[in-house]
């Protein structure tokens, strides 16, 4: 007979008795050491840890129901009958909640309770007025306080929170709801507009501190650990997700400061979808708990799979399982989009998620998209030669491979690069070829050991000056130039981009890069600088020097608008990355386009190569996320 204990000052349960019920179960054994990360004294006592009240109830639930999956008879003291009294209390109160929350999102509300909320937001917006699908959003948002935001690009979603935030602020002092601080988190790209995006709601420019991109970190601790009146200090901080993990001990402190009552907001929340330990996945999450109102936005939440989700859910509810469902589930869920599991799993997540579709604010009789046909361009032969010596060499690595641990998936990813560029540009196999080797930790048996090969890879400008897509590239510019068109080209690898900027200049069609290495604006640049922000300025102007820009999603697919300026969009290289090319895509099809207006969207792919194998993946993945 065994009995369940808790030692609440310590933060751990005891089983006593005859833990061999348990150690002897070969599976009980490991989900309790493994899962429940058990610890057994010399005594026989099994000792389970807990980290907090949220994550005590969570564990307890575990473990009941590890009992009894497992047949194991125990006894429960009554210390843990009153947490378990208490625990099923709150689970039935919250399912209450839920289920409130799930009916606004459906449209029934309180009349009177949602009118006061729209008069509250539109006395504190003198100039913006948020649509229906936006204030029933914010509506939702101020009623969950902890909720996620699906909505495409360009719905609206940064007015949809400061409308929650404008009405939050205007709560009693005492209220439990109240908040008077908004820290944002996310790409260094976000930080403009949402500043502007502030001004435009509210009618002032914010007070806010920016606390990424050359800010030192004496001025960020100043920051987060002022000492200055509440009401003295900066209403919105930003900071991206790198500099998270550097300051969390310094971010968990201004969150906990007494009369700071923050709304902590994910923006491009995708970014922390990594369950494996990833540093931004973790450091954001450890911010949960001491957030007074917690929102996660993203319009690509599943991008992979429905497992994307998980960290996302556990960041608005830490300790709920609001899922139901565990990783392993999960991605099995994801390899058959008709598994009868995934209409459960929307169930669970819908009360806390709003998701305003692209046919919400551009339907398609309207705002019609034209996705042309991708172009399979020949190699040219020294191209081709190249391409298939690498798959070939690749391809028994690759099916030997398909269960991967962490080690060999990294060599599994730095092949796939080899061979996207190979079927893009052969010269970037060189750059240089040997350093490459050394700086991604790879020995020269992992790439290729045929010196006519090698020489013709070294040569490759000299046997074919120009790869064949860049040609593509070329002919279908001149055409949209010449019918007065502006385009963006998306590519990969930098190095490619600027070989097609040059190779188009050379051809006359002059353009411009948005890459990693073009700064965002600050104001400590000086007034000549090349920034981002000027060179999407200067695109939109009717005398633009150029009517190209070259850009890489990795860099800039968040965050900026080029909708006004250009409706043609063409894709030379792209990843399996399903979010970065959805978004890539948003930035020309989005909120505030002309009635009638035909987007288009082109495919430049290497024939019978890894190009038309990635097309068809990001069709698949967009497809379900969709």
């Amino acid at each position: 007979m065994i009995r369940l204990e808790i030692d609440q000052p310590n933060k751990v349960f005891q089983i006593i008795g005859e833990p061999q019920f348990v150690l002897l179960n070969r599976r009980a054994r490991h989900y309790f050491q493994d899962v429940l990360k058990a610890d057994t004294l010399a005594d026989g006592v099994i000792l389970v840890p807990y980290e907090n009240d949220e994550h005590r109830d969570a564990v307890l639930r575990s473990l009941h129901e590890a009992f009894n999956k497992y047949g194991i008879d125990v006894t429960d003291s009554v210390e843990i009958e009153e947490l378990a009294k208490g625990y099923f209390t709150e689970r039935k109160n919250f399912a209450v909640f839920s289920e409130q929350a799930r009916q606004i999102w459906n449209n029934f509300v309180n009349p009177a309770e949602f009118k006061k909320f729209v008069d509250i937001v539109e006395s504190r917006f003198p100039t913006r007025r948020l649509y229906p699908k936006q204030l029933l959003s914010s509506f939702h948002l101020a009623f969950s306080q902890n909720a996620c935001n699906f909505s495409v690009p360009g719905a609206g979603k940064t007015s949809i929170v400061f409308g929650t935030y404008a009405y939050l602020n205007s709560l009693p002092i005492d209220d439990p709801k109240f908040v008077n601080k908004i820290l944002i988190v996310g790409p260094l790209s976000s930080f403009g507009p949402w500043e502007s995006e502030y001004e435009a709601c509210f009618g002032t420019w914010p007070n806010s501190k920016r606390l990424s991109g050359g800010v030192s970190k004496e001025d960020r601790e100043r920051h987060l650990k002022s000492i200055e009146p509440i009401d003295e200090t900066p209403e919105m901080t930003l900071i991206s997700y790198q500099s998270v993990a550097s300051n969390l001990e310094s971010l968990q402190y201004y969150l906990s400061r007494e009369g700071n009552r923050v709304m902590v907001v994910l923006d491009e929340a995708h970014k922390i979808k990594n369950v494996q330990g990833g540093i931004w996945a973790s450091s954001a999450l450890n911010l949960a708990k001491y957030a007074k109102a917690r929102v996660v936005l993203t319009g690509t939440p599943i991008p992979n799979g429905y497992e994307d989700i998980y960290n996302l859910y556990e960041f608005i509810w830490p300790g709920k399982d609001i899922l139901d469902f565990n990783m392993f589930q999960l991605k099995d869920m994801s390899k058959n989009r008709f598994d009868s599991r995934i209409d459960t799993l929307i169930n669970n997540i819908s009360p806390f998620f709003v998701r305003i579709r692209k046919r919400d604010v551009l339907p398609s009789e309207k705002y019609p998209i034209v996705n042309h046909k991708p172009q399979a361009i020949p190699m040219g032969p020294v191209q081709r030669e190249i391409y298939d010596h690498i798959e070939n060499k690749y391809i028994g690595y690759f099916e030997a491979n398909r269960a991967i641990s962490k080690g060999t998936d990294f060599l599994k990813r730095a092949r796939f690069i080899r061979l996207m560029q190979a079927a893009s540009d052969p010269a970037l196999l060189r750059n240089p070829l040997d350093k490459y080797l050394l700086d991604e930790g790879l020995g020269s048996d992992l790439f290729l050991d045929d010196s006519e090969i090698l020489s013709k890879i070294i040569n490759y400008r000299e046997l074919e000056p120009v790869p064949r897509k860049f040609v593509a590239i070329r002919e279908l510019l001149s055409g949209l130039i010449r019918d007065g068109k502006k385009v963006v080209v998306w590519g990969t690898f930098i190095q490619s981009i600027k070989n097609l900027q040059s190779y188009l200049e050379s051809n006359g069609i002059s353009s411009a890069l948005l890459i990693g290495e073009v700064p965002v604006e600050t104001d400590d640049l000086p007034d000549d600088y090349v920034t981002r922000e000027k060179i999407i300025r200067r695109f939109h102007d009717v005398d633009s020097e150029f009517r190209v820009i070259i850009a890489n999603p990795f860099a800039v697919a968040e965050s900026i608008s080029l909708h006004h300026a250009s409706h043609h969009a063409v894709y030379f290289e792209r990843t399996f990355n399903a979010a970065n090319f959805i978004q890539s895509k948003d930035r020309i099809h989005r909120v505030g386009l002309s009635e009638g207006t035909i987007t288009h969207y082109h495919y430049i792919v290497s024939h019978n190569s890894i190009d038309e194998t990635i097309h068809r993946r990001l069709e698949e993945k967009e497809s379900r996320m969709l």
